[in-house]
């Protein structure tokens, strides 16, 4: 009977090690599912309008980050809002950090998914001044729609910003 379950147990660890992937190394290569939900973001969008234009460009730094820029130029010259992203892979969770020069003493503002379908992410901190909550949603024709919305001063209020890819 030992035996027996000896050899389930080999069998058992035997499947679960070459379930893993490693690299050349040995290193285990990890899986950032949560992460690649998100990889339809990568890219430039832009909103131009009689104001100026909004930018903003993801790009994929590793393979559990993708990081982005955020800036709304006005009179092609003058930057009026610049905002460092940051969209992270920690363990089972997606993490969406901000980091708007000139706010929140500098510091970067953490998000955490909280849902994500086909084509909308959802990421929300209860606890930030505002917005508390972002959402991405991607549309047709190459375009997204940003939504940032929760409450200020008691009052909810919300701000669309629809954007293009660039090719």
């Amino acid at each position: 009977m030992k035996k027996i379950a000896f050899s389930i147990a080999i069998v058992a660890l035997t499947l679960v090690i070459s379930c893993n992937k490693y690299d050349a190394k040995g290193k285990l290569i990890k899986k950032y599912d949560e992460l690649q939900k998100a990889a339809w973001l990568l890219g430039e969008w832009e909103k131009s309008d009689s104001l100026g234009t909004l930018k903003e460009i993801w790009t994929s730094k590793d393979d559990s980050t993708f990081i982005g820029q955020s800036y709304y130029i006005q009179n092609e010259k003058d930057t009026i809002h610049n905002e460092q992203i940051e969209l992270m892979q920690d363990g089972e969770h997606l993490i969406y950090t901000a980091t708007i020069k000139g706010e929140n003493n500098d510091t970067s503002v953490p998000f955490q998914m909280t849902d994500d379908q086909d084509s909308i992410l959802v990421f929300e901190n209860p606890k930030h001044d505002y917005p508390q909550k972002i959402q991405y949603k991607l549309m047709k024709n190459h375009s997204l729609v940003a939504l940032i919305s929760g409450k200020v001063k008691g009052k909810i209020t919300s701000e669309s910003f629809p954007m293009t890819k660039k090719k």
